[in-house]
C-alpha cells in the first residue's frame, strides 16, 4: 500500500468528521481523500462554495468535486484505509450496503466515542462480529482534541491505539500537521472504552455544574472518575497502561471541562432541570454519553463492577432519579 498513492475515505460529515477532512488535506503527504456526505444538498452546497454548511462552516474543504460520495459502499470499495466517523447510533445505517467482502484488506480506524446502542458494542467489536475484520486493522483515534479547535488551528494531540501499532503509526503520519500531533498506543480496547466513558462522565459534570456545585467539587469528581475508568478498563481488558497519559485521563479532562463539550452541555441542560428529550431537541446534536450510560450499565451490571459516577448519570437519565438526590448522595462515595 505505501508503494502506492494511498486513498482514504471518511464515512460522516458531522463537526468531528469535517475536522478530520480537514486535518488530511492540510497532511502534505500524497494521498487522495474520499468523503461521504449523508445529505446530498450538503454535497452540493459543498460543491459550489467549499465548506460544509451544517457543521464547522468556517472550515474550506479542500476537496475535488469528484470526491465527494452519497454512497458509502462507493468510499469503501476505493479506499484503503477508512476513518469511521459518524454518532455511534448512526453507524449501522451508515453502512447499511456494506459488505464483509467490501472490508476485506482495508484498515478501518474508528473515530467514534461511543457504542452502538442496538448492539451494545464498542466498534471495534461490531466491526470484528459484523464484519469479520482482523483486530491488527482495527485503528482507534482517541483524544484529546475538540473538532472546534482543530478548526482553529490550536495545537492538539490524537491518539491513534492499535493491537497492530505499525498500522496504528502508519495511518498516523496522515493526520500530523503543524497543529496536530499524533501518539501511538497498542490498547485500543482501553482507549476506545475510554472514550466512551469520559463521555459519562463529562455528563456527571456538567449535571453537577447545572445543580450550582462549584470548582472544588468537580475537581474531587474527575479524580474520582479517571481512577473508576481504571477501574472499568483494567476489569474489561487487563493490561499495563498508563491512565494518566492523554489518551485517557487528557481526554476526559477536555470532555468534562471544555466551553466545546456537547456531552458537558447537555448534561448542565440536565441539572439545570431539563428532560432529556427538550435537551436533545435544544442541541440539535447527538450527546454519545446519554446512549452510552445506558450501554455501559448493562456492562457494569454483567461483570458485577462498582461504578458509582457512572450509576448516578444512568439513575438520572434513565430511571428518572431526582439529579439533586442523586449528586447528593453521590458526593457520600467520592474521596
Amino acid at each position: 500500500m505505501s508503494e502506492q498513492k494511498t486513498n482514504i475515505g471518511v464515512i460522516g460529515s458531522g463537526s468531528w468528521a469535517t475536522a478530520m477532512i480537514k486535518m488530511l488535506t492540510d497532511n502534505p503527504k500524497d494521498k487522495q481523500v474520499n468523503w461521504w456526505v449523508r445529505k446530498q444538498e450538503d454535497i452540493d452546497y459543498i460543491k459550489s462554495y467549499q465548506h460544509n454548511p451544517s457543521y464547522l462552516s468556517a472550515v474550506e474543504i479542500k476537496l475535488p468535486e469528484s470526491r465527494l460520495y452519497i454512497d458509502a459502499k462507493k468510499v469503501i470499495q476505493e479506499s484503503d484505509i477508512i476513518i469511521l466517523n459518524t454518532p455511534a447510533a448512526y453507524l449501522e445505517d451508515a453502512l447499511a450496503d456494506v459488505t464483509v467482502e467490501d472490508m476485506q484488506g482495508k484498515i478501518i480506524v474508528s473515530a467514534i466515542k461511543g457504542i452502538i446502542p442496538s448492539l451494545k458494542e464498542i466498534v471495534g467489536e461490531y466491526l470484528v462480529d459484523r464484519y469479520s475484520v482482523s483486530a491488527d486493522d482495527i485503528i482507534v483515534v482517541g483524544g484529546p482534541c475538540h473538532a472546534e479547535e482543530v478548526s482553529l488551528e490550536k495545537l492538539s494531540y490524537l491518539t491513534f491505539a492499535s493491537k497492530n501499532t505499525a498500522n496504528a503509526a502508519f495511518v498516523a503520519q496522515y493526520f500530523q500537521t503543524h497543529y496536530i500531533k499524533t501518539v501511538i498506543s497498542n490498547d485500543a480496547t482501553g482507549v476506545e472504552y475510554g472514550a466512551v466513558l469520559k463521555n459519562i462522565y463529562a455528563l456527571a459534570g456538567g449535571i453537577c455544574h447545572g445543580l450550582g456545585y462549584g470548582d472544588n467539587f468537580q475537581a474531587v469528581l474527575i479524580s474520582n472518575a479517571i481512577r473508576e475508568m481504571e477501574y472499568f478498563v483494567d476489569a474489561i481488558e487487563p493490561q499495563d497502561r498508563e491512565i494518566n497519559n492523554s489518551g485517557y485521563l487528557g481526554d476526559l479532562l477536555v470532555t468534562a471541562y471544555s466551553q466545546f463539550s456537547r456531552n458537558r452541555t447537555f448534561g448542565t441542560m440536565i441539572g439545570k432541570g431539563y428532560s432529556v428529550k427538550s435537551a436533545q431537541l435544544e442541541m440539535n446534536m447527538v450527546a454519545e454519553g446519554y446512549f452510552a450510560s445506558d450501554c455501559i450499565q448493562d456492562i457494569i451490571n454483567r461483570h458485577h463492577l462498582q461504578m458509582p459516577i457512572c450509576n448516578t448519570v444512568y439513575d438520572i437519565l434513565y430511571k428518572n432519579k431526582s439529579a439533586i438526590l442523586a449528586v447528593r448522595e453521590l458526593a457520600d462515595k467520592l474521596s
